[in-house]
């Protein structure tokens, strides 16, 4: 099996160490690996499990949906259902559903294109949009908006019409107006998984207001931030009409899922717009491609009517109670770190947090004793994916009061065990941990 896990985040000095966790079995907060250990769970499917695993709601959905088949072919009943409540929750338009937000975001982009018959696209630096190759580009130079591959095996003519900007800065809106009439997106993550202490609100109120003066879709990318921040995602936290934006993970349940909405200008070019019986009117406008066999699949439209109908009986106060819990983990820990002059911090957007370098800090690279940390913390029952730098942690519904106090526990322990061996030593105290050289990344291992 050629498996990208086992090399993502590799440094050769924690070979020895770096050691896959399985999973056997999982409920509310908490997974068990196949050696029986047992972990809460902070990676939650890279954000897929906002109500922990195996919500009875989900799991009575989806054993319904296999009692009455998996139809592949026919239409899906349930879809219409779904995006009527998602336009009820986000107020977009029309819907259209996919597999991933891969998927959701490639199709984003080349209906802003068709509509636009623009081709650059502008995306920001550390935002994450998926493994299509059109959008993995990064600044060739910080003079120049040409842009080259993240990595080998991506062609250059992918990238050549994207130009990659810092986020937040007001040299990226001038770039931005510079080149307005060449743009066919403008595609944020509103607040990044990989900078989650960014929240650049009015920076984004002067995109989308000169994005709309100038007749280029915004596009925000929700998957992670969609119907977790706020009922209405991101949109409806920093009070911002996107133009399109596109969904996943929490919204499939724990199935593949991927979904794109917004205004019926754009999302006319997925059918060409909507016809009647009895009259003269057909599908008029223009067209570009989209397809999957299993898009609207049963199981997974099953999952979506079961989540999106949780979100909207249970209303505002679900997201607010998670960002409350999230808020006191939070800050029990860095009021800790800052007491003993560790020199990490803990940041967060909502219920979304990560571990991170005091002061400046890229996903890209931290030090080796992050590094360990989250090793250790594994050891003490609290999973964060292998990857570090990759996605953020999550806090789920399911997450108890327990569970909060458990992890900022395992937290505290970690940090004051790694003291005794030589890491995050106190200002003016000096560092007797083994010298390790900065690694070379494997090649190709992000």
């Amino acid at each position: 099996m050629a498996d990208k896990r086992t090399a993502v985040g590799f440094r050769v000095e924690l070979k020895e160490i770096k050691y896959p966790i399985i999973g056997e079995s999982s409920s509310g907060s908490r997974i068990w690996d196949i050696d029986g250990n047992e972990y809460i769970d902070v990676c939650m499917g890279f954000g897929v499990h906002l109500f922990g695993h195996q919500p009875q709601f989900i799991i009575e959905a989806l054993q319904n949906q296999l009692k009455q088949g998996i139809q592949i072919g026919p239409q899906a009943k349930l879809a219409g259902e779904v995006a009527q409540i998602v336009h009820e929750l986000t107020g977009m338009e029309r819907v259209a559903f996919c597999n991933s937000g891969t998927e959701a975001v490639m199709t984003a982009l080349r209906l802003a294109r068709l509509a636009t018959s623009r081709e650059k696209i502008v995306i920001f630096d550390d935002s994450y949009h998926g493994q299509f190759d059109g959008i993995l580009a990064m600044a060739a130079s910080d003079d120049d908006i040409k842009s080259s591959p993240v990595l080998p095996g991506i062609l250059q003519r992918m990238v050549d019409d994207v130009i990659v900007l810092s986020y937040g800065t007001a040299k990226s809106l001038e770039i931005i107006k510079t080149y307005a009439h060449e743009l066919a997106a403008v595609i944020v993550e509103p607040v990044q998984s990989r900078r989650l202490d960014l929240q650049p609100k009015e920076f984004l109120q002067q995109l989308r207001q000169f994005t709309k003066e100038a007749s280029i879709p915004l596009i925000f990318d929700e998957v992670v931030t969609g119907f977790r921040i706020h009922q209405g995602g991101s949109q409806a936290w920093f009070g911002i009409e996107a133009d399109i934006a596109t969904y996943g993970k929490c919204v499939g349940g724990g199935t593949p899922i991927g979904m794109i909405a917004g205004k019926a200008i754009y999302m006319d070019g997925i059918d060409g717009g909507q016809w009647y019986y009895g009259d003269d009117s057909y599908p008029q406008k223009l067209q570009t491609f989209f397809a999957g066999t299993f898009n609207k699949n049963p199981l997974s439209m099953a999952a979506a009517r079961a989540v999106m109908q949780h979100l909207k009986t249970q209303g505002p106060a679900l997201q607010e109670n998670l960002n409350q819990r999230a808020s006191k983990l939070v800050t029990a820990i860095n009021a800790y770190l800052k007491q003993e002059d560790v020199a990490i911090k803990m940041v967060n957007f909502g219920a979304v947090f990560r571990l991170v370098p005091s002061g400046n800090y890229s996903y890209k690279s931290q030090p080796i004793g992050l590094d360990l940390l989250f090793y250790k913390l594994i050891e003490k029952g609290v999973y964060m994916w292998e990857g570090r730098n990759g996605p953020a942690c999550f806090i789920s519904t399911a997450h108890t009061d327990e569970d909060i106090d458990y992890i900022i526990s395992a937290v505290k322990e970690s940090i004051s065990e790694m003291r005794q061996g030589g890491f995050f030593a106190k200002k003016n105290q000096p560092n007797s941990q083994i010298n390790v050289k900065q690694p070379d990344r494997v090649r190709g291992a992000l």
